[in-house]
């Protein structure tokens, strides 16, 4: 989730003398990031234009991503006048000795300012009710309101971002971001914050090693090589952690859902292989690259179908199935889940529209790779999402239309499709890229414009699109967006002349994004 509420935090903090000019610059607090942010403000205030910045703007650190040869990529969040401005947050790319290498944003031109002099003519109460009636779930209410602005490519606006709590029917928490005019009082839009899986699922994924910590006469699920990450047992609620999952043997579960450990020690095994996943692949300490581990959290509710998870916990949370489906612990959805996390603290693509679908994909795409890097043999890599919940997979990557709804192909009314299924044409992308086109033994995939397709692999397509998505892409990065961030991640990592450079063109252009 990209939670974005925080009300009274970093709009106040403190300022540099030294700013873009006609724009002032909140200052982070710690070295060397520190350092890396000083030098992004160096830059900005000699390339301005390029970078959109100007009268009244300020900035703060999200985080700082560094080269093997020292280019240092600067992630920062925007405001104007104080204001937080949803859609301006980029990245500036540093070279050897702080030299200006370019900056990436979805803005097209700098943010307008409100006058601000006189009162928004719609007032927060009222942009509350607004929010209200846009959301579907249960037990609404308003949890949090801030003034803000709307900034989506060329366009900006004054508003209110009012989070709307509440639970959906199938029992799903409900953390709804609702962007209110403040000059109309109209809905601009909205995103969910509580980022879920579509269904559930549980894996047996056989007899497998746990990282556990003893604690007096018992062995607790925290896994002290992993960040300290803990399993918890909801028993059937639906708030807090629940309790933490302990074994006077050692031994969790016994391979049936008879057995409530078994769900436990399948999301305790997920997490490890996750973690695992992004470390060994990447250098990824965590999901926020910090060292500190999330949590899980099963036996969510009662007949659960679903697993989401959430930036407010930090957390990872497990319905028991029902109605067909089995619980949702398995491998591709801990990996899914738990990479949701990860693009909430990089690119932080909206969950709605076009970025949804990317948020959404991205997580396919690296629950796929977790799979694949498990080599367990209960469950085998593969390209389907969720092949163990039910009778039939939820997705699939070589030809995401074959459940129903998802798009194989880009079209202009893509936007307006669930994120789980405008996910398709980026998940279409990624397979063609790592698999190829036609016949092969994880499927047959045909390219929207007929062309033939040689895939280069797991490990260059997903470094590919890890590079994109936390060098290249922002909040509201669009299809068009992502192909140029896996053009400049692949032009980074192999070279502008590569195969792989082609490679990723020729798969976007074979799922009609130019």
């Amino acid at each position: 989730m990209r939670r974005t509420t925080v009300l009274a935090g970093l709009a106040s903090a403190a300022l540099l003398a030294t700013a873009v000019p006609g724009a002032a610059v909140a200052a982070p607090a710690a070295a060397p990031s520190a350092d890396a942010f000083t030098r992004a403000v160096t830059q900005l205030k000699s390339h301005a234009g390029d970078a959109l910045a100007g009268d009244g703007q300020s900035f703060t650190l999200k985080n700082v991503a560094t080269d093997a040869d020292g280019t240092e990529h600067v992630r920062l969040h925007r405001y104007l006048d104080g204001l937080p401005v949803l859609g301006g947050d980029l990245v500036v790319h540093l070279g050897k000795g702080g030299a200006w290498r370019g900056a990436s944003q979805t803005l097209t031109a700098a943010p307008r300012r409100a006058d601000r002099s006189a009162r928004p003519a719609v007032g927060e109460a009222a942009a509350g009710r607004a929010a209200l009636a846009a959301s579907t779930a249960t037990a609404r209410r308003v949890d949090g309101t801030q003034l803000v602005y709307d900034a989506d490519g060329a366009r900006t606006a004054l508003a209110y971002e009012v989070v709307v709590g509440g639970v959906y029917a199938d029992g799903t928490p409900s953390e709804l971001h609702v962007l209110v005019d403040a000059a109309t009082g109209g809905v601009r839009s909205s995103w969910e914050g509580v980022q879920r899986e579509g269904t559930g699922n549980t894996l047996h994924s056989g007899t497998v090693p746990l990282g556990t910590t003893a604690s007096g006469s018992t062995y607790q699920l925290t896994d002290g090589a992993r960040g300290g990450h803990k399993t918890y047992d909801l028993n059937g609620s639906t708030s807090g952690t629940g309790t933490l999952v302990a074994s006077a043997t050692n031994v969790f579960g016994d391979g049936t859902t008879a057995n409530r450990q078994t769900a436990a020690a399948d999301a305790h095994y997920g997490a490890a292989v996750t973690w695992d996943y992004y470390k060994n692949t990447f250098g990824r300490n965590g999901i926020r690259n910090d060292g500190v581990a999330a949590y899980s959290r099963v036996h969510y509710s009662t007949n659960y179908a679903n697993a989401f998870w959430s930036d407010s916990c930090f957390c990872m949370t497990y319905g028991d199935g029902g109605s067909g489906f089995a619980p949702l612990t398995s491998l591709d959805v801990a990996g899914h889940e738990m990479t949701h996390g990860v693009t909430s603290n990089t690119a932080g693509l909206v969950y709605s529209g076009e970025s949804g679908g990317l948020n959404e994909a991205t997580s396919d795409i690296f629950g796929t790779l977790v799979e694949f890097s498990a080599a367990n043999a209960s469950d085998p890599g593969d390209y389907l999402i969720g092949e163990k919940l039910r009778s039939t997979p939820l997705r699939y990557m070589d030809k995401p239309s074959k459940d129903g709804s998802s798009a194989d192909c880009w079209s202009t009314t893509l936007r307006f499709k669930d994120v789980h299924y405008s996910s398709g044409v980026a998940n279409h992308f990624f397979y063609l890229l790592a698999v190829g086109s036609g016949a092969s033994a994880y499927g047959n995939s045909p390219t929207c414009d007929g062309s033939t397709i040689t895939g280069i692999g797991n490990a260059k397509a997903g470094a590919i699109w890890y590079r994109a998505l936390t060098t290249y892409m922002t909040s509201r990065t669009n299809y068009a967006g992502a192909r140029t961030a896996t053009l400049s991640a692949a032009a980074d990592l192999y070279g502008a002349s590569s195969v792989e450079y082609r490679t990723v063109a020729a798969a976007w252009t074979a799922v009609k994004v130019a």
